[in-house]
């Protein structure tokens, strides 16, 4: 999630923005009369005597909690005189603004220069000045093409303070009547969609706060954006969001239960209202310099669309401090959907509702899937314990040299020799250069996760898959089970990862649908099962999960399938060569252990013999290895039988165990 004062920032841009457009568009442009070669008749010739170029000193134009100043706006083939053009764009009128506006027409408006300023919350104040400002064919309040040369963006007065700029703007199809009614005219939010822009592009945006941490975007674009009417006008809601969500960060605490309830009516009338076609940004950058170097993060393009396939893509995603470096081919969210967010947000809109801690958590959107393209990462390698000096420490064999050095020093003292060569200085010791340890490179090649429907906040089904995922085998060193691979000769793992998991509410039911792990010159590892005991309480009890479970978590069935693809053998030759024992030795005594041993381990049951003779023939021919365990209980065992077990045979005495190899 953002930061409330980069959401809060983020609206009042938007919003300064989007005036500063509604003031650049009530100077549009209708197209120019042709001229002809025949005597027009009498009525024509009065209309176009009637076109004329008006210009304007020093307008003012309030709009919302904005002022818009121009000190020179030249209005071009227009019918609207100067007065009548003076009082259109005069503030407080009798009529309102969409009225106003819709009587504008022109065939351009040119403002040099075009300052809008928006104050708050508190001391901030943000301005925007905007350069060579022309609108084209204005005709009723709309125009066909609206641009600028670019911009400059000042943001004073708080802690939040910066600057920035724009290149070319230009936006088409502009409704200045759709803007204004929906800044300042209140409405109930069901209305129809009013467009505002068909499309609007921005070239080489750039903005640096105080930190030095800049902002860069090479081109952003959008399409068919616009929005319903709401109480309050969507400056109402802009103002109070930023009001809220400055107060919300400035106490660290919850706000009182009326300005909570105005916080999140106005978030969820905007989520609500505003219609967004498409937007794109491509050549991103964010660029700082920090304690750990300077840090630079590059996305070629990031794209979000609405509708039934509605989704938020970035592609070329490129991460890099120092020698720190990573990248993304392409992220993907689609089915995205804000009805968990808004539904929240409308529940908190009402005084009446008590706070909750687990809001937060529901207010998450809902998603259909998330995949990953070719994810790579090098970390850079770490300096090995550095040596000792060679020459400072004694070799071996160096006491009995020291004691014929100094008997042989004593002879030369006892007989001096005056053509003795000088005594040489001492060798100087060259550096010892610092061993590192080899850099990391871990890679994937696809990633997907997939999401079931919610349950306050949490997905209740949903599947993982990893493929390709490369790592060196000296990353796992240490941990449990893995962590012996290294010692078995691998030196990097290629790994693939399924789990595929379901919540059934009313059966009080988790499916292990799929839970899988397999490695490239290893094996596999395949896991299902069902577990009970698992309802509504686990979402919203006080309780860690993990406690809760141990009471009325049961296990019902378990099947686990082995299957090997090279990682026992390797397992035999190694230990084989550890205990000095030829590695066909070594699998007779492990087929040995495993059909006598393991029964007796297990208490010698009927099931227990079953998993010892699999285990021995599995051990015997590695290939695959099948254990099956029903609980005889309807109700499952319980995890908290697990953990009070005095013995394996208590557990097995109330499982019903099958397995084979293959």
């Amino acid at each position: 999630m953002s930061h409330p004062k980069g959401r809060a920032r983020s609206a009042r841009a938007a919003r300064a923005g989007s005036l500063a457009c509604a003031l650049a568009l009530p100077l549009g442009l209708p197209p120019g009369l042709p001229l002809g070669l025949s005597p027009l008749p009498l009525a024509a010739q009065e209309a176009a005597s009637a076109v004329q170029d008006v210009t304007l000193t020093d307008v003012v134009l309030p709009l919302g909690g904005a002022a818009f100043r121009a000190p020179r706006v030249t209005v071009s083939g227009t019918r609207l005189s100067k007065d009548e053009l003076a009082a259109l764009l005069r503030p407080g009128a009798a009529d309102t603004w969409p009225a106003r506006l819709a009587r504008l027409e022109a065939a351009s408006i040119t403002i040099p220069v075009l300052v809008s300023e928006h104050p708050g919350p508190g001391p901030l104040r943000q301005t925007v000045t905007y350069r060579e400002v022309t609108a084209r064919d204005v005709r009723a309040g709309r125009i066909a093409e609206l641009t600028a040369a670019g911009a400059a963006v000042s943001v004073s007065g708080g802690a939040e303070t910066g600057s920035g700029t724009y290149g070319q703007i230009r936006a088409s199809d502009v409704d200045l009547v759709a803007l204004t009614r929906l800044y300042g005219v209140p409405g109930d939010g069901r209305g129809a969609v009013q467009r505002v822009y068909a499309g609007i592009q921005v070239a080489d945006v750039v903005y640096t706060d105080p930190s030095g941490t800049t902002m860069r975007i090479a081109e952003l674009q959008g399409r068919d954006l616009g929005g319903r009417q709401i109480p309050g006008g969507f400056g109402g809601a802009l103002d109070a969001l930023a009001v809220g969500l400055g107060r919300l960060e400035a106490e660290a605490d919850a706000l009182p239960a009326a300005e909570r309830a105005k916080l999140a009516g106005a978030g969820a009338d905007l989520i609500e209202a505003v219609s967004v076609g498409a937007l794109e940004a491509r050549g991103l950058s964010l660029s700082e310099t920090g304690p750990g170097g300077a840090l630079l993060i590059e996305a070629e393009r990031l794209t979000y669309a609405t509708g039934p396939e509605a989704g938020l893509s970035l592609d070329g995603l490129a991460f890099t401090q120092g020698p720190t470096r990573a990248r993304l081919g392409r992220l993907a969210l689609t089915g995205i959907s804000l009805a968990p967010t808004l539904a929240t947000l409308r529940r908190l809109a009402d005084p009446a509702t008590p706070d909750d801690a687990d809001d937060a958590r529901r207010m998450i959107p809902a998603l259909g899937a998330l995949t990953l393209k070719e994810l790579s990462l090098d970390l850079p390698g770490e300096a090995a314990p550095p040596t000792a000096d060679p020459l400072a420490a004694p070799k071996p064999g160096a006491k009995a040299d020291a004691k014929a050095d100094a008997k042989a020093d004593a002879k030369a003292d006892a007989k001096p020799d005056a053509k003795a060569a000088p005594q040489a200085a001492p060798r100087p010791v060259p550096p010892q250069p610092v061993a590192t340890q080899p850099a990391t490179h871990v890679a994937l090649r696809d990633a997907a996760l997939s999401f079931g429907p919610l349950k306050d906040g949490v997905p209740t089904a949903g599947r993982l898959s990893l493929s390709g995922l490369v790592m060196p085998a000296a990353t796992v060193a240490g941990a449990p089970v893995i962590g012996a691979l290294p010692g078995y000769g691998y030196r990097d793992l290629d790994l693939d990862l399924v789990a595929d998991l379901a919540w059934d509410e009313g059966r009080r039911e988790v499916s292990l649908r799929e839970v899988a792990l397999s490695g490239r010159d290893m094996g596999a590892v395949r896991l299902t099962g069902t577990v009970g005991g698992i309802g509504p309480e686990i979402f919203a009890s006080g309780m860690p999960a993990s406690e809760l479970l141990m009471f009325t978590a049961s296990a019902k069935t378990l099947d686990l399938t082995v299957e090997n693809t090279g990682l026992f053998e390797r397992f035999i030759a190694t230990q084989s060569r550890a205990l000095s024992l030829k590695p066909e030795e070594l699998r007779q005594e492990y087929v040995s252990a495993s059909q006598f041993g393991v029964p007796i381990i297990l208490g010698g049951s009927a099931g227990a013999r079953a998993i010892g003779t699999a285990m021995g023939q599995f051990v015997q021919k590695p290939g695959r290895l099948v254990l099956k365990a029903r609980a005889r209980d309807a109700a499952g065992l319980g995890f908290a039988d697990f953990a009070l077990a005095r013995s394996p045979a208590a557990i097995l005495d109330r499982v019903e165990v099958e397995a084979k190899a293959e």
